[in-house]
């Protein structure tokens, strides 16, 4: 019986040591808790929480106002869905190519904008196809020329031909397009002339 006793007190110094152990622990972790909110909440703060509370105070004043003053709506146009669609190279091929007047050239910065009218051969002489779009290329795009450039075989930068292209559909290039949709050069397309 001694023994049992013994035993039991034994554990229950067990079991007090455990909780003297036990509840500083668990208070330590509860403040670690607390000052890791802290440190985030200033962090979010820092970067652009205080941000975030502004831009909805301004939402919230601009939807009060937007409900006493209501505008007249708003009509948007239904987008136009265009024909064209860039050719992409068959498998194992580097570029596609489009057939097509290009004129129309405006100088802008660093890019040229063309309007490219687009053709099929038909009988050795070009035919428009109906499809009409417009280019964005950088002034750099190397263009291949001959009588563009008085008969001789050139390779050119294409802001250096905005003057000659400005006009009417008088000019046939053949647009090398790569597998993204980008244009990569233009080649004047002289032999529908011969």
């Amino acid at each position: 019986m001694t023994d049992g006793t013994e035993l039991e007190s034994h554990l229950a110094g067990l079991a007090e040591s455990g909780r003297r152990h036990a509840v500083p622990l668990a208070a330590e972790l509860v403040r670690a808790r607390g000052d890791r909110r802290l440190r985030r909440r200033r962090a979010a703060l820092a970067s652009g929480g205080g941000l975030l509370a502004v831009v909805v105070a301004v939402g919230s004043l601009s939807l009060v106002r937007a409900h006493r003053e209501p505008e007249p709506p708003v009509d948007v146009p239904a987008p136009t869905a265009s024909p064209f669609v860039p050719p992409t190279p068959a498998p194992g091929q580097e570029y596609a190519s489009e057939l097509g007047y290009v004129r129309g050239a405006v100088a802008r910065d660093d890019a040229v904008a063309v309007t490219v009218e687009q053709v099929r051969v038909t009988r050795g002489t070009p035919v428009p196809t109906g499809v009409v779009h417009t280019l964005v290329l950088p002034r750099r795009t190397p263009v291949e020329t001959r009588q563009l450039t008085g008969g001789d075989p050139a390779d050119v930068e294409l802001g250096r031909l905005v003057d000659q292209l400005d006009a009417g559909p008088r000019w046939v290039f053949a647009v090398d397009y790569d597998s993204e949709g980008r244009v990569q050069s233009l080649r004047e397309a002289f032999w529908l002339d011969e």
